[in-house]
């Protein structure tokens, strides 16, 4: 039977992972810098157990703003394996902040928990992946009715309306890019460059139903843009994100230049090509060629703010307008460093909400806005991130917005481990809008 990457490093791995203790990281405080805030914060997650949401372009809060989605973990400092679950729940900050449990999960990594996200605009569903057998399986809560259903697929990101969403194959990613696939399944195509069977899958959220509309190894094919088409490369998807009207989609495509059979181990870093499709993967068009694409979200329909280095250009965020050529400078001498940045919700889309990585020289993570028209920058807190957050159990704090866009929910370790925080942002917004 194949192994997963996971399960033939575990055991090299074990010690060192043993050896990272949190409590210790915590009072070790030399080199990492205090806490700040600019605007009320508090913490609405608390021990036992560890709590974060995950990555920043889901939506985490319900529309009335008080139902805040979150996981909860026992252990913090290793990878997950395919044993470890997750508690799935969300904290009810207008009971006090209780948490109510809604499921678990058996298919999760720390940068992206489980996918788990409300479907739609009503409030009543709740989506997450878990592991059911011998596939990665998508789990469906109904609130309302308490009833959970399965649908065959795991989910990467879905429509604004809730009526479909787009799956990847997270056994490939979990070999390719360790910390965004899942553990537990091998991936049965380890030793194929381009594999045609695996890709992105549409899926309709009510019904189940899904089929392949983007191969890897159609898109392999596809030369970029210096008429290469890398076939000795190892090549896999990630990152997709669907428009606010749900007519077309994002998909990073990237590859690793080496693979060694005999360890499982890919060799080089990846290279990343941004494409975006129609929804039936089609009218593919490559709208950031240069390699170098990173965090990114839909501005509107038709344009897309991201970190990159555009060719002939500098490091920065920039507005692509999607199926052209021209592109354009955000926030240039403000947000200088690559960070998550969304727009937020409700009546506030000209404000961009974003982060930093901690800095090197206290470990502070910052949390802030930019407000496009004016072109201020807003911080509203340094976040010290302790010096065992590293590498694919780090913690970002990934701002997420609520749906009015007057609350701000983040991920920081600074105080009783990994938990989620909460920002009111109302007042700011009321002064500088």
């Amino acid at each position: 039977m194949p192994i997963t990457r996971r399960q033939f490093c575990r055991a090299a791995t074990a010690a060192s992972l043993s050896t990272c203790a949190f409590s210790d990281a915590r009072a070790d405080s030399q080199g990492i810098g205090k806490l700040e805030t600019m605007v009320p914060c508090r913490q609405i997650t608390k021990p036992p157990g560890h709590h974060w949401f995950g990555y920043y372009d889901k939506r985490e809060f319900d529309p009335t703003g008080t139902k805040v989605l979150s996981n909860r973990v026992n252990f913090e400092g290793r990878s997950p394996t395919g044993n470890d679950s997750i508690d799935v729940g969300y904290v009810d900050t207008a009971a006090g902040d209780r948490w109510v449990p809604l499921g678990v999960s058996n298919a999760w990594g720390w940068q992206q928990g489980c996918m788990l996200q409300w479907i739609g605009r009503d409030g009543r569903r709740v989506l997450w992946n878990d592991r059911q057998g011998d596939q990665f399986v998508c789990r469906i809560h109904d609130l309302k009715s308490g009833r959970t259903r399965t649908i065959d697929r795991p989910i990467y990101t879905i429509s604004d309306d809730g009526r479909f969403g787009l799956s990847a194959d997270f056994r490939r990613i979990d070999n390719l890019r360790p910390g965004y696939g899942y553990d537990g399944l091998a991936d049965p195509f380890v030793d194929q460059r381009s594999p045609k069977e695996s890709g992105v899958w549409k899926v309709d959220l009510e019904t189940g139903d899904s089929r392949l509309i983007l191969s890897l190894d159609r898109v392999a094919a596809m030369p970029w843009h210096d008429g290469q088409t890398h076939d000795e490369a190892w090549h896999y998807f990630n990152h997709l994100l669907i428009n606010p009207s749900g007519t077309r989609f994002i998909v990073l495509h990237r590859f690793r230049p080496e693979f060694d059979p005999p360890t499982l181990q890919y060799k080089g870093g990846f290279v990343t090509r941004m494409l975006t499709a129609d929804m039936d993967g089609n009218d593919l068009y490559e709208l950031d060629p240069s390699g170098k694409t990173s965090h990114f979200i839909w501005k509107d329909d038709e344009v897309v703010t991201m970190w990159t280095r555009p060719i002939g250009m500098a490091d920065g965020f920039y507005d692509f307008v999607d199926r052209t050529d021209k592109v354009t400078p955000v926030g240039v001498g403000v947000m200088k460093t690559n960070g998550h940045n969304t727009y937020l919700r409700g009546d506030h889309g000209d404000w961009i909400l974003n982060d930093t990585y901690p800095s090197k020289h206290d470990r502070r993570q910052t949390v802030y806005l930019y407000h496009v028209p004016s072109g201020r920058r807003f911080d509203l807190g340094h976040f010290p991130s302790p010096r065992a957050y590293t590498g694919e159990w780090r913690c970002d704090t990934h701002p997420r917005c609520s749906e009015d866009g007057t609350q701000v929910a983040i991920d920081s370790p600074h105080q009783d481990g990994r938990q989620v925080h909460l920002l009111d942002i109302s007042e700011l917004l009321a002064r500088n809008s």
